[in-house]
């Protein structure tokens, strides 16, 4: 895609040079501001600096030194082995669905959320994202906090031990610890504002030294001979309690002992241990796997990198934790794995390995969550999922470091080591990643069930059941974790969720929800058999016909009314040949006509032609419009006369904004308000030659019902108000008129023919829709009371019963109609229901007055459309009668109907 990195809100800020990935390209040199030297290029760091050493760290941690007793302590070898493989088979799932998504394309900087936002959409993603942020933010300052307590443990003074060493010396209280993890903050910040390659050099050499501490600890088991302590905590009622540990060497006994769970009271927060408790704090050791993943900005070839070095690096931590839980099991009994944290300095064989190795690994891990979130913010900044706020963290220096990003994460993290305390906030953070893994889970899960050509990674170990069975085991985590921070995560999703909804933030990334949607979609057309309709499931599916949406917009708001959740279609016929043409000038058209949907907000497609006629066109476009079940059964017209159109863009508030506004908080792919309003041409004039005469606007009507298609004429749409999206009309002062009688033809007095049951079916669907639900609805019926036959009252009643087996609630007006019927004469020869060619002025004059008297105040009007005649000659009159009748009457519909639509049983 050539603008990958395509902002997703057109807003600046002033004095500030924002810099995107679209500014780099292959042939571009980005030059710096000011000085003209050339920026140098971000992307520098290999598989083994770049991901093995920050996951490899991450994962260790301070887990590794300080809390393998605990588990191993309480759950015992055998339960211990197998949370760490229940631990390491959730994150396997996980990096699978990595390794599938960043082998599927090229990966820009952001991690993680680069990979959901550009797999789910801005939505999903930017929530996603900064609950990601967050998370690290609060993984860094509780890393700085539990740096500064193993430092105060061997450093700190203690007031009331009665022998002081001298190396205590370091004063110790709330604002102690403050102070003390501020300064150690401060040392992150320099790292991370020099750049991620000065990191990666100082985690290789952290690696390093970890690495002589773990293998310190491996020697010891063996080198250290077998030893007794005793180990004292402060118990209730500030009594002290003594317990005698061992160190016994490699044990066959000690082994067996610790084999079995021994779960008791932890001295740190005076409760009982459980399996999940302790599962809880095994797995914040496996929560760093995405570490690599969030330094794909600086990644020369994130693709390769971050699969195969996050596959190597769950290896070789899996690897180290087994063998550690074994060692430890087979050479400490279980009063000293579970009374004492720190017992791995004690069987050292030089207790300072041990020690550096907890320094090294904490700062290392702070420095980890620290850059990885600001690469997190910057990714959030450039997209402008959250606008002006994070406006200047989109700020890098000239080797692309993102020094605003490190700052705001800086600012954040030392607000949370002024909670002094983060023993809660590691579940929290927990809760979080397991979040985010499930969402990169879902990502995966969506591409491959959206089955997409495109979806090809080069990584193929894993299926829909991986990424599945991978969602299911972070969801179920989360909630043995803590229900209560699983269920607050949640919520906060939802909630930013529906924040970034409604800001509409449109990309052009491409959304997994339409591939799924077409998935589905084409499923169940396939399932939408035509063979099984039946009238009582009946609904118009209309195609409207628009020569110029100008002049036609309140007709479209009308329709989009009318429909009734069927399917509605805008159609327009460009003239043309294509034979004559380099190209389908069509294609161009769309983004145009579905950016007027948007701006008119109506549910409709749009479908375009070319073709030499209007008439072919029309026929071309009801034919094969729609798919399977869902074609159009109805065709809507405006209608002929010779009236100057208004122009609507003109009278509307959405289409007279500025660019500006227009541009704001939307993206409008491509076309813009200026752009959209010169595409459309001017209304016509009087003097304004006509496109289409009127045999053939005609022979359209004629070909749609010959066609089985049922046929609406509007006029005067243009005075409709109150049918916009933002209209709060709800049709209490509204009135719906129904006259289902055939005007033209007196003699015809069957108002249950199909054409009359269409015109109710269509007015009483009208009546259901919610800016039309309060309106009354008047149903006119004709009767010629002067003659002696009274079967009109048996009409009536008839006409009332049927309205009942309808459940069609409206009132029956009775309009005598003798003195209309008086200047009606059928001529010799001519049948009722056929168009009668000579209709007298003082007939049709006569039938508009009687419109006129009885529907002047009506809202719309619903009167039968004659079908037209058969010889194209007739077709002038065809039209002057039907101008005749509905001049000055207001917005009028003329129906005809060729289906049946009404069912009375259930």
């Amino acid at each position: 895609m050539p603008n990958e990195r395509s902002r997703l809100i057109t807003s600046g800020v002033c004095g500030l040079t924002l810099t995107t990935a679209t500014c780099i390209t292959a042939s571009d040199s980005p030059q710096e501001s000011g000085s003209g030297k050339t920026a140098q290029d971000p992307r520098r760091l290999n598989t083994f600096f770049g991901v093995m050493v920050p996951t490899i760290l991450s994962m260790f941690s301070i887990i590794l030194f300080l809390r393998t007793g605990f588990v191993v302590g309480h759950a015992g070898l055998l339960q211990g082995l197998l949370m760490l493989v229940v631990a390491y088979t959730i994150i396997s799932l996980t990096v699978l669905s990595i390794c599938a998504i960043s082998t599927n394309g090229a990966i820009q900087g952001g991690g993680a959320y680069y990979m959901i936002s550009r797999s789910l959409g801005p939505e999903f993603g930017g929530s996603i994202g900064l609950m990601f942020f967050l998370a690290k933010v609060f993984a860094c300052g509780e890393y700085v906090l539990g740096l500064v307590e193993a430092i105060l443990d061997l450093f700190g003074a203690d007031p009331e031990s009665s022998v002081s060493e001298w190396w205590r010396v370091l004063p110790q209280g709330y604002w102690s610890i403050v102070l003390y993890s501020s300064v150690v903050l401060l040392l992150c910040l320099l790292v991370c504002l020099v750049g991620a390659h000065i990191y990666s050099r100082t985690a290789f050499l952290i690696l390093l030294v970890v690495t002589v501490s773990l293998l310190s600890v491996f020697i010891s088991t063996v080198a250290v001979k077998p030893k007794d302590f005793v180990i004292s905590h402060q118990g209730p009622g500030n009594q002290t309690l003594h317990y005698n540990a061992s160190y016994t060497g490699f044990s066959a006994t000690t082994l067996r002992n610790n084999l079995g769970s021994g779960y008791s009271l932890d001295y740190s927060t005076n409760s009982v241990m459980s399996f999940a408790t302790v599962f809880a704090v095994m797995f914040t050791s496996c929560t760093g796997i995405m570490a690599g993943a969030n330094m794909s900005g600086e990644l020369k070839t994130p693709s390769i990198s971050i699969p195969k070095g996050t596959i190597i690096a769950v290896f070789y931590t899996f690897t180290v934790y087994v063998l550690l839980f074994i060692f430890v099991s087979a050479t400490c009994n279980r009063t000293l794995l579970i009374q004492d944290y720190g017992f791995l300095q004690r069987i050292n064989i030089w207790k300072p390995f041990v020690a550096i190795g907890i320094y090294c690994a904490s700062l290392s891990a702070a420095m980890c969550a620290m850059i990885g979130a600001s690469r997190i913010l910057h990714a959030l900044a450039l997209d402008h999922l959250f606008g002006l706020p994070l406006a200047p963290a989109t700020v890098t220096s000239n080797s692309g470091n993102p020094w605003v990003a490190v700052l705001y994460t800086w600012g954040l993290a030392q607000c949370v080591v002024f909670a002094g305390q983060l023993n809660a906030v590691a579940s929290l953070v927990t809760v979080f990643y397991l979040l985010a893994y499930a969402a990169v889970d879902l990502a995966c899960l969506a591409l491959e069930w959206a089955s997409a050509p495109n979806f090809r990674p080069t990584f193929q170990l894993f299926s829909w059941h991986t990424c599945l069975l991978g969602i299911l085991s972070c969801l179920v985590m989360m909630f043995v974790i803590n229900p209560v921070y699983s269920s607050g995560s949640i919520v906060i999703l939802l909630l930013l969720l529906l924040f970034l909804h409604y800001r509409s933030p449109t990309s052009s990334w491409g959304y997994i929800s339409q591939a799924l949607i077409f998935h589905q979609v084409r499923k169940y057309l396939l399932m939408l058999d035509v063979r099984k309709e039946h009238v009582k499931f009946w609904r118009p599916q209309v195609l409207l016909m628009v020569s110029n949406p100008r002049s036609s917009c309140q007709l479209i708001l009308f329709v989009n009314q009318l429909k009734k959740g069927g399917l509605y279609v805008l159609g327009h016929v460009q003239l043309g040949d294509l034979d004559s043409m380099p190209s389908d000038p069509v294609q161009t058209q769309y983004n145009f006509w579905l950016s007027l949907v948007d701006k008119l907000g109506v549910k409709a497609f749009v479908d375009l032609t070319l073709s030499p006629s209007v008439r072919q066109g029309t026929q071309h476009l009801l034919r094969i419009t729609g798919l399977g079940g869902m074609k159009p059964n109805t065709l809507i017209l405006g209608f002929y006369d010779s009236s100057t159109p208004d122009d609507f863009f003109l009278q509307d508030s959405a289409f007279c904004r500025s660019s500006v506004e227009e541009g704001k908080g939307e993206y409008n792919f491509g076309v813009d308000l200026p752009s959209l309003q010169a595409h459309f041409p001017p209304v016509r004039h009087v003097e304004s030659p006509r496109w289409l005469s009127p045999e053939e606007y005609v022979g359209i009507i004629s070909d749609a019902i010959k066609m089985n298609k049922n046929v609406c004429l509007g006029r005067y749409f243009f005075q409709l108000q109150g049918e916009g999206k933002d209209s709060k009309v709800d049709g209490s002062e509204r009135t719906i008129d129904v006259w289902p009688l055939n005007l033209l033809q007196p003699g015809s007095r069957d108002y249950q023919d199909v054409c009359s049951l269409f015109l109710l079916q269509m007015a009483c669907v009208l009546n259901m829709s919610s800016k039309w639900r309060h309106a009354r609805m008047r149903i006119f019926l004709n009767v010629e009371t002067g003659s002696c036959d009274q079967g009109w009252v048996v009409n009536e009643e008839t006409f009332r019963e049927l309205l009942r087996k309808l459940r069609i609630r409206a009132s029956i007006k009775i309009v005598p109609w003798d003195s209309v019927v008086q200047h009606y004469a059928l001529p010799e020869g001519e049948r009722c229901g056929e168009p009668t060619p000579g209709l007298s002025e003082d007939f049709l004059s006569a039938v508009n007055c009687m419109l006129m008297e009885h529907s002047s105040q009506a809202a719309v009007r619903f009167l039968y459309l004659p079908r037209p005649p058969a010889g194209r000659n007739q077709s002038q009159n065809y039209l002057a009668h039907l101008e005749a009748v509905t001049r000055g009457l207001g917005p009028t519909l003329l129906i005809h109907g060729v289906t049946p639509v009404t069912y009375t049983d259930l």
